[in-house]
């Protein structure tokens, strides 16, 4: 799919009640979890890292944390033992965090809120945004690359989708279907994701509508190319885009960037 509309998201608008957006975030956050969605991108990471000799990786856009901790430990068991991933976003989430970071070695947050477009120079790490680059228009994108390119930090960007019409087919009926039958296993448990899934089904609702958008939203790899050269003019950086497959099917999209080193070339 080639397209791509930048349509609005209910999660994005300042005035959505935080507990739905909290029961959406925690029902994407096992999904994402549960499913290993973003094991693929494993191998790209840490050859990243090792090109960088970095072992601190630094998430932009944490939101709820979803797939954190497996790609850490995978990240821990192949390669990287001392690999460490610190969670940040504009809007922190401590309460999803803590039990993250409990069950986590080497999972860290930072507690206070982080632009991702103006990084403080005191959080160090290879960036990482696993779900939410779409959620930034193209001028906000490339300045979110170009941050990272003035810093001098490598950067990776995961979408946990092809961006395929058949996904907003499935978003609008597996899913939901899905997020019927595991919200009464989703922790910590909270009264407030039963009433808005079950009685009163704000959280399904609201999760089709920005599960669809977050697919339209998507930036095929040849955007992401593209915005990642305009961030970066004087060619500082060496760029990959594309998409892996997990071995059950669904695919990620990614652009990675690394410094490059004395004499690289494309």
């Amino acid at each position: 799919m080639k397209l791509r509309l930048h349509l609005f998201e209910f999660e994005d608008l300042p005035w959505f009640p935080k507990v739905i957006r909290a029961g959406m975030m925690d029902y994407l956050r096992f999904m994402i979890s549960a499913l290993g969605t973003y094991q693929p991108i494993v191998p790209l990471l840490r050859a990243a890292l090792r090109h960088t000799g970095q072992t601190r990786v630094l998430e932009l856009g944490a939101g709820a944390g979803g797939g954190t901790a497996g790609v850490l430990r995978s990240l821990r068991a192949g390669g990287v033992p001392e690999a460490r991933i610190c969670l940040t976003d504009l809007y922190p989430q401590p309460a999803a965090w803590l039990p993250l970071q409990a069950a986590t070695p080497g999972l860290e947050f930072e507690p206070a809120p982080v632009n991702a477009l103006a990084v403080p120079g005191n959080l160090a790490g290879f960036r990482v945004i696993f779900s939410a680059f779409h959620h930034f228009p193209p001028a906000a994108a490339e300045a979110l690359l170009a941050d990272a390119v003035r810093q001098r930090t490598g950067i990776g960007v995961f979408e946990g989708a092809g961006k395929h019409w058949l996904e907003l087919l499935l978003a609008v009926s597996v899913l939901p279907v899905a997020q019927l039958l595991i919200t009464p296993f989703i922790r910590p448990f909270r009264f407030s994701r039963l009433f808005f899934t079950y009685v009163v089904p704000l959280i399904p609702l609201f999760t089709i509508w920005d599960g669809c958008v977050s697919i339209l939203r998507m930036y095929p790899p040849e955007q992401l190319l593209a915005l990642a050269h305009r961030a970066d003019p004087e060619g500082a950086f060496a760029w990959q885009a594309g998409k892996v497959r997990h071995w059950w099917g669904p695919q990620v999209t990614y652009l990675i960037g690394v410094p490059r080193t004395e004499g690289q070339q494309d």
